[in-house]
């Protein structure tokens, strides 16, 4: 997908379709009111007769209206002019761009980016509308034969332009389509890896993945670890969850070095970019859980839907999203991506309830419950990255059906041991609406994990278990500050909707470019 800018009148603008606003009771927005005065009132006739009633997230498609050079114009409902809030945004934002998808249009101008929202710039709204286009151009049909590929109905739409009103505007809405495009691409591929099954997608396969990366940006630096690599580290945590796998384990590492680059979505030079040394700033560290498939190990998951336990690297597909989506952006940052990858499934020499493994760390760890692996996986990825002298490590997790039953799917679960990451974050979930909620982490909880046999038991019983769960992983951060996200309600969609969900891409990405913007 291409986004362009264009100014000027838009009834004297060539376009297939030119998309506008209307909100309630039939009040147009300033570009629509344009329209409606070269159509001779025509988009007044028709609100008359009741055909739209401006509703958030309504659209109607007119044809060669009179006076309007545009082929199609796509009438969107906005709501209540002065109760546009961000959620409504994004809402009429998806229901414009799926409407738009289906007129054959190759090419249109989006004149959204006028709507007026409080504490919004116009590179948010802008932002917020192209992570829309391109989300409703995603599909997943890799999988699929040859013959039911070529009957897949395929989007004909190539560009987008925003009605810019002049210069400035320009540079702004620039800005923001190239975020959201960057944004899109990095959702776009944790979906597509997400989505590949656990015969496809293993750790192998996201090993080759990361080296694809690191080939196509020259600011990622990729390496991987093998088991006898780890096991020389003493990760006997992770590798205690891969025994039972006949595919091997893989702790992968992507470095992006973006410090002292400038940013093309900042509105940079980006010739700067391709001549700026690297330097040794403190990374953000990102370690994602990359389970390819959790069978629960000896203590078996129920058959039903366990398919969806593909989607158990989730985690680990977001640490690849975001890493893609700061590199197109050229974001002035350093980011490690540590993603510890394996299967869990039952084997002769699988892990046991009653078993004791010793983690990179030194601790000991009773394994209560097999099904309890991601914590064992991150616990020895976490240790590795004090390698690397984080400013700060984010864990991103599928981890606890608990964190589902706490919050269900509209946000992830957030615990931290330090207060200004945990309030950075949720402030980015709140403005890219990939939103989180933080949970508390008390001593108390923590107790739950004593073991009368090793330092700890991976599990702290049925109470808290989300909660108990990031109190295991805190044991293994307490040399930097570190928070943890729990996203088993937020990262895929079950049902008729089955599918990754491709979060939590925006938030991350919105952290790291509020981070990159203080810095």
């Amino acid at each position: 997908m291409k986004f362009g800018t264009k100014t000027g009148h838009p009834a004297e603008i060539s376009s297939d379709c030119i998309i506008a606003g209307v909100y309630e009771n039939g009040e147009l927005t300033p570009s629509a009111k344009q329209l409606d005065r070269a159509s001779t009132g025509a988009i007044s006739r028709i609100l008359e007769a009741g055909d739209l009633k401006g509703k958030t997230g309504q659209t109607l498609l007119l044809h060669n209206l009179g006076g309007i050079k545009a082929k199609r114009l796509l009438l969107v409902g906005c709501g209540n002019r002065n109760e546009i809030t961000d959620r409504s945004f994004r809402q009429l934002a998806s229901a414009a761009a799926k409407a738009l998808k289906k007129t054959g249009s190759k090419e249109a101008l989006n004149t959204l980016v006028e709507l007026k929202l409080k504490d919004q710039s116009l590179t948010w709204k802008t932002r917020e509308l192209a992570v829309a286009i391109c989300s409703s151009e995603y599909q997943f049909n890799q999988m699929k034969g040859a013959r039911a590929r070529k009957n897949v109905e395929k989007s004909v739409l190539r560009k987008v332009n925003f009605h810019s009103s002049g210069r400035s505007d320009g540079t702004a809405i620039r800005q923001g389509f190239n975020q959201g495009q960057a944004i899109s691409s990095g959702m776009d591929l944790t979906r597509d890896l997400a989505n590949l099954p656990g015969n496809v997608c293993t750790p192998s396969y996201l090993a080759k993945q990361a080296r694809s990366l690191g080939r196509s940006h020259d600011t990622i630096k990729t390496s991987i670890l093998d088991e006898k690599a780890m096991e020389k580290l003493g990760m006997g945590a992770l590798l205690s969850v891969s025994r039972g796998s006949r595919q091997p384990a893989k702790l992968i590492i992507m470095e992006y070095n973006g410090q002292g680059r400038a940013s093309a979505a900042g509105g940079g030079s980006q010739g700067a970019a391709n001549t700026k040394g690297r330097n040794k700033s403190k990374p953000v560290v990102l370690v994602g859980k990359g389970l390819t498939f959790d069978a629960g190990g000896i203590s078996l998951k129920p058959a039903a839907a366990m398919d969806e336990m593909k989607y158990d690297m989730c985690g680990g597909a977001s640490v690849f999203g975001t890493i893609k989506a700061i590199a197109e952006m050229e974001l002035p940052i350093n980011v490690v991506g540590i993603i510890p990858s394996s299967e869990n499934l039952p084997d002769g020499d699988a892990n046991k309830p009653g078993d004791i493994v010793t983690s990179m760390s030194g601790q000991t760890i009773e394994i209560l419950n097999t099904d309890a692996e991601g914590r064992l996986i991150l616990c020895d990825a976490l240790t590795y990255a004090k390698k690397f002298d984080p400013a700060e490590v984010i864990d991103i997790a599928t981890l606890t059906g608990a964190c589902i039953i706490a919050l269900g799917k509209h946000a992830c679960g957030l615990l931290s041991n330090d207060d200004k990451l945990a309030e950075k974050l949720l402030e980015a979930g709140r403005q890219s609406g990939d939103r989180a909620w933080r949970l508390p982490i008390w001593d108390e909880y923590d107790e739950q994990l004593k073991s009368p046999f090793a330092d700890m038991a991976n599990i702290g019983g049925r109470e808290a278990g989300t909660i108990t769960a990031a109190c295991f992983l805190a044991r293994y951060t307490k040399d930097y500050k570190w928070a943890h996200l729990d996203i088993a309600g937020t990262a895929w969609k079950s049902g008729a909707d089955k599918g990754a969900t491709g979060k939590p891409v925006p938030l991350l990405t919105q952290y790291l470019i509020n981070r990159a913007a203080r810095s």
